[in-house]
């Protein structure tokens, strides 16, 4: 758990002042506030909070906090990431149902080619880091959790090293990976600002920084990274209802990602890859990381229309990603 000195408080709210265009008191969820440092500073910025805290150590102050105002904040039992879990039957907390949440609110569902109806701030914990943007990913591309609301702003303090993945050109096969294309392909990614991560405090009992080593990549700062839903995602053969299967595809295909197209494309039992290829105006040639996000999602929506290719071929493999992701 990391925690974000006062100094920080003043460029978040900045941040995410920009462009609010919420209305006159724009609505605001917060997760994992902890101490309620920054909490405050947006409180203080005219936004209307609504806290998910899932630590009961930091509960009793954030709620006095909520009791001392008019209705600014609202603070809620919970775990961002234990949103909407698989399991059956009442939710204990810290799992909690985005209804719930998304009521608290008072934050209806909109169309997904809407404005953005919500915006998301939170530090994202260094455990588990990459599993949560899966997630993440999984729940926008497939529309459910609070991507059921629409196309939900996230602005989120992630690891360098995770923004340099997301953030990552074709032809670097080490870094450019299954997440870069998806990523880039689902959100319109904005860097807001890079914090040393000596700014940040921890609970750890040591009060060590648990910052994890980063191997090639830099990872010498936090990075607030906007991530905004692209508006035009499910357009052409790409839907909610198949994202599933998408999201199999480009990540099969990066099992071997130096490994031509082609090859893959065979494995598939696809007998007319070079006629497809041409068709998408694809080098033969090409290799699978070097591919830009847009050419996958081409790809994708020409073997939905190819009667050599069957969505059976991924089901039980997709079903399997998808539970374990969740």
């Amino acid at each position: 758990r990391f925690i974000a000195c006062p100094q920080l408080a003043r460029t978040v709210r900045r941040c995410l002042q920009s462009g609010a265009g919420l209305g006159p008191q724009p609505v605001l969820l917060e997760f994992a506030p902890g101490p309620g440092i920054l909490t405050r500073s947006l409180l203080d910025a005219g936004f209307r909070v609504v806290a998910l805290e899932s630590n009961s150590d930091f509960l009793t102050d954030l709620q006095s906090l909520e009791n001392s105002l008019d209705g600014q904040l609202k603070v809620i039992h919970g775990d961002f990431f234990r949103l909407d879990p698989l399991a059956k039957g009442a939710l204990k907390p810290p799992a909690v149902s985005s209804d719930k949440v998304f009521e608290a609110l008072g934050v209806a569902a909109v169309p997904w080619r809407a404005d953005v109806p919500l915006k998301i701030f939170g530090i994202v914990s260094q455990q588990l880091e990459r599993n949560r943007l899966w997630r993440l990913l999984f729940a926008m591309y497939e529309c459910s959790s609070i991507y059921r609301y629409g196309r939900v702003e996230l602005n989120l303090f992630i690891s360098e090293k995770e923004y340099t993945v997301l953030t990552a050109k074709p032809g670097k096969s080490k870094v450019y990976q299954a997440l870069t294309v998806l990523a880039q392909l689902g959100y319109e990614i904005e860097l807001l600002h890079k914090e040393p991560w000596s700014s940040f405090a921890t609970n750890l009992k040591n009060g060590g920084l648990a910052i994890p080593k980063a191997g090639q990549l830099p990872n010498d700062h936090f990075c607030l990274v906007r991530l905004t839903p692209q508006q035009n995602l499910f357009t052409g053969g790409l839907k909610p209802s198949n994202a599933s299967t998408f999201i199999f595809m480009v990540k099969q295909s990066f099992a071997k990602p130096k490994s031509k197209l082609t090859d893959r494309l065979n494995s598939w039992s696809l007998d007319n890859s070079d006629a497809l290829l041409k068709a998408l105006e694809i080098p033969k040639n090409a290799a699978i990381c070097n591919l830009y996000p847009e050419d996958y999602k081409r790809l994708f929506e020409a073997l939905q229309n190819s009667d050599l290719f069957g969505e059976s071929f991924f089901h039980d493999e997709v079903l399997a990603s998808t539970r374990t992701m969740n």
